[in-house]
């Protein structure tokens, strides 16, 4: 798909996403007495941040602990099960708890008043807490999340540091949480404009975790392919499974969280046909935590020092992977 083609596509549906809680806003608020509806009524922040709290922190607890469980009694079963996997499980948990201090750090201190401040002073007017506002700011979400994940795959900083989720070997809930050192930063870049949507940065926050936490539930090899209505939807396990597949077919392939139709809509879908190789086309042999997580800023910093002259150096932040500088 050329460019033009995949910029004008993406504002079309950017603006119509945007608009659609701005459209219904306006109505309830000028419209006729009756055009009160049930995704319009206000809801608390009590009530919405309950439901969130229960997808969210529930799913984890409901969901990916016990099905990792599971993963692992079928490893056992069918004599997969080595010190390996066990390693790279521990390795996995090891870089999640990296990634969760850096992001602590940097909302502490940066982000969350970042957004804030956005929100106050740059934002178009406050959307009201609804149904249609948090529906809305889902999709944004989940549209914004799509770019951010092919913009990592596509520039040395962003894969240098989205590596680090695609480095195993292994396909399991456990590598849903292997994270890089800079995987909370460069979301920042589409975040912001969400926020000067007008969406409450703490609802925007909110919709951004259940993005992630529902591409979490998809890191695994259990299920196969779901009915085709629902293949051709939403992003499922088989069509994750093309993502981290080493494979040359499904290189930058389905970078969907939760609607594959991004990926049919922008050229980047690839369906599950030939069985699936997973990690990346330099395998790293290593389920050392330290290893793991710093291993795609060591091979970019690598080529850097060995690149002549300064714009071929930092060329490397911002040209795909793959690419060399010319001597």
């Amino acid at each position: 798909m050329n460019t033009r083609t995949l910029i004008f596509r993406g504002l079309l549906v950017f603006v119509g996403l945007a608009a659609i809680p701005h459209l219904f806003a306006f109505v309830n608020e000028y419209g006729a007495e009756d055009s009160t509806h049930f995704l319009m009524k206000i809801l608390s922040e009590e009530t919405v941040e309950y439901w969130f709290n229960l997808a969210n922190d529930g799913s984890l607890f409901y969901i990916i602990i016990p099905f990792f469980l599971v993963e692992l009694l079928r490893y056992t079963f069918l004599r997969r099960m080595s010190w390996n996997l066990v390693g790279d499980s521990i390795a996995n948990v090891v870089t999640l708890i990296a990634f969760l201090g850096i992001e602590v750090m940097l909302g502490l201190l940066f982000l969350y008043q970042l957004y804030f401040w956005v929100y106050q002073n740059l934002s178009l007017p406050a959307l009201p807490l609804n149904l249609i506002t948090i529906i809305s700011c889902i999709l944004l979400a989940d549209f914004a999340y799509y770019w951010d994940h092919r913009l990592m795959h596509r520039i040395g900083v962003g894969w240098a540091t989205h590596t680090v989720h695609h480095s195993s070997p292994h396909f399991n809930m456990s590598v849903a949480y292997r994270f890089g050192p800079l995987d909370a930063i460069i979301p920042i870049l589409f975040s912001i404009p969400l926020v000067m949507l007008g969406f409450n940065p703490w609802l925007l926050l909110a919709a951004e975790l259940f993005v992630q936490t529902y591409q979490a539930i998809l890191h695994t090899e259990i299920i196969g392919k779901l009915p085709k209505p629902i293949e051709y939807i939403f992003n499922t396990p088989s069509h994750h499974r093309v993502h981290h597949g080493v494979n040359r077919q499904y290189w930058d392939k389905n970078y969907a969280g939760i609607l594959i139709i991004w990926d049919r809509l922008f050229g980047t879908f690839e369906e599950e046909r030939e069985e699936v190789r997973y990690g990346v086309s330099e395998p790293i042999d290593s389920v050392n935590p330290l290893v793991v997580f710093f291993h795609g800023f060591t091979r970019l910093f690598e080529k850097m020092s060995q690149a002549k002259g300064l714009k071929n150096k930092l060329l490397y932040l911002i040209k795909p992977p793959g690419w060399q500088a010319k001597e």
